[in-house]
């Protein structure tokens, strides 16, 4: 391959370096290109431009692949825990056992979130949506833990990385007791990550909840394959924010606020609620699979199709499978859930879908694993914050260090008027 692509503007040629990643994955660069010609390039929602090399997490769309720091996310989810994640996203390296036993202690001793964001979470109406309860906390912690706010000093990054990782499972839950009007349960330092988390969201009180090892372990290995997902909406939030010298909380936060929506994190909370639409229709497979056929119905399949998976979601198989046995261990039967299996059986087999690269990703069986869990849907979206979270502190902290570090500010193509002189009020018609 040649070392430079060759661009020619206004008669003018002008070469272009190629960069090649580790995977082979091939770009442009193009920091001169204004410089050089006066132009810049223009690619609405970035599905052609990349922002930066990271060397975090790889994806192959074409190919389904998806692998963390190297490992792919098939033998993580297999062998690893939600901790050991943590540390491999944020350092680089799976944690050694002693280097492991020092972030458990730290997750557990850390979980207690000050009393004033205790009352910011109970200050809001019933009604409110937990992920507006979570994305005030996260920013309101950088009030409360002013010694840790400082992006330029490592030591205040790494505590602060820390006590936010351990903080988040305690937000989240006490963000849908509010919601349910519930009191808060207090945090342990007894039981693991997951249970814990579990603990505070479903024990009373006076009498803690015995915690099924299927639920745990579902639990783990849901927030390990929403850990990262390379430069998503979210992410690219979170980057942009710090871009700005931000502090960590308040970058969290946006990204919290970009998972937020329908079609990023939210998508799971819509894929069963159309899931529990076409069961109180009678569970009719075939006729929401029609409309989805025709534009003028204007309803979506949610769940299938990726912007960057053209192929089926490697993600999509490991929670699928996890479903299957959870709600046989558990002896659940969700109506749902063949719903669920029977619009992939379509899905994979209609050369509608398979021309448009519509395969069900892994928002399509969270949900339904979520639900066997007893996680309402308005808190799915909160469950994937706390996964996605040691992904968001990995970019954070990759962006903040590297020696390539700027300020994000795109640029833009203008269509607006043209100079024109301003009219007095009286004399516009």
């Amino acid at each position: 391959m040649s070392e430079a692509a060759k661009l020619s503007v206004n008669g003018k040629e002008i070469e272009l370096p190629i960069l090649v990643g580790t995977e082979n994955e091939v770009g442009l660069d193009i920091s001169k290109l204004r410089a050089s010609t006066g132009c810049i390039t223009l690619d609405e929602g970035y599905v052609n431009t990349g922002s930066t090399a990271s060397a975090i997490t790889f994806l192959d769309g074409e190919e389904g692949v998806l692998r963390y720091r190297g490992y792919p996310i098939e033998q993580l989810a297999e062998h690893a825990d939600f901790i050991e994640i943590a540390h491999l996203l944020m350092h680089g390296e799976l944690p050694t056992q002693t280097q492991l036993t020092e972030m458990q202690s730290t997750m557990r001793f850390e979980r207690t979130i000050p009393p004033a964001i205790v009352k910011l979470i109970a200050s809001f109406p019933q009604q409110a949506h937990p992920m507006a309860i979570v994305m005030a906390a996260v920013a309101g912690l950088s009030a409360h833990h002013l010694e840790r706010i400082d992006p330029a000093d490592p030591k205040q990054v790494a505590e602060a990385s820390a006590r936010l990782l351990a903080e988040m499972p305690t937000i989240a839950a006490y963000a849908y007791r509010r919601t349910t009007g519930q009191d808060f349960v207090e945090p342990t330092k007894d039981l693991d990550y997951c249970r814990n988390f579990l603990h505070m969201m479903f024990s009373q009180p006076d009498k803690p909840l015995e915690i099924a090892d299927e639920l745990a372990e579902a639990l783990d290995m849901l927030l390990i394959v929403h850990a990262d997902h390379e430069q998503n909406c979210s992410t690219s939030t979170v980057r942009m924010v710090g871009s700005s010298d931000a502090n960590l909380y308040a970058s969290i936060s946006a990204g919290v606020a970009a998972l937020w929506g329908p079609l990023h994190g939210g998508a799971n909370e819509a894929c069963v609620n159309m899931l529990e639409m076409i069961h109180a229709d009678g569970g009719d497979v075939a006729k929401y699979v029609e409309m989805a056929r025709k534009k003028e119905n204007n309803f979506r399949l949610m769940g299938f199709g990726h912007r960057v998976y053209k192929s089926y979601d490697p993600r999509a198989k490991i929670v699928e499978a996890a479903c299957k046995k959870v709600l046989a261990k558990l002896k659940i039967e969700d109506p749902i859930f063949p719903i669920a299996q029977e619009l992939e059986r379509v899905a994979v087999t209609d050369q509608y879908f398979i021309d448009r690269n519509l395969y069900p990703n892994v928002d399509f069986y969270s949900g339904v694993l979520y639900r066997a869990m007893g996680i309402p849907s308005n808190m799915f979206t909160v469950l994937f914050a706390m996964g996605r979270l040691p992904g968001w502190l990995a970019h954070w902290i990759e962006m903040r260090t590297s020696p390539e570090k700027r300020i994000c500010r795109p640029r833009q193509i203008y269509t607006g008027e043209t100079e024109r002189n301003f009219v007095p009020i009286e004399k516009r018609s």
